[in-house]
């Protein structure tokens, strides 16, 4: 579980991420599941984006990828979000 202040800072460093994926009419599926949790294994912190014939809420689809992959919702807003796992090979960003 991460604390309120490790959490800002992931924020901080979300703002700069680009958006690496889109949730769209297809859903999510397990193909997408396998490279989200791919880019969390070599990037740690992605942001992603819900589109609006996805059918889901950012929130919805947050929750449900971050359970799928194991890893955190650390924020959303709007149709954005970023998830957060650390990873066990390429662990980059140092939480303190």
């Amino acid at each position: 579980m991460l604390t309120s202040k490790q959490r800002a800072y992931l924020r901080s460093l979300a703002v700069h991420l680009d958006t690496i994926f889109q949730i769209g009419k297809g859903g999510i599926n397990e193909n997408m599941t396998e490279q989200i949790s791919n880019a969390l294994e070599a990037r740690e912190l992605i942001k992603l984006r819900v589109l609006d014939n996805s059918g889901y809420t950012s929130r919805e689809a947050a929750e449900e990828i971050a359970e799928i992959v194991s890893a955190e919702v650390i924020q959303t807003v709007g149709t954005r979000f970023v998830l957060y796992r650390e990873s066990k090979k390429n662990k980059k960003i140092e939480l303190i």
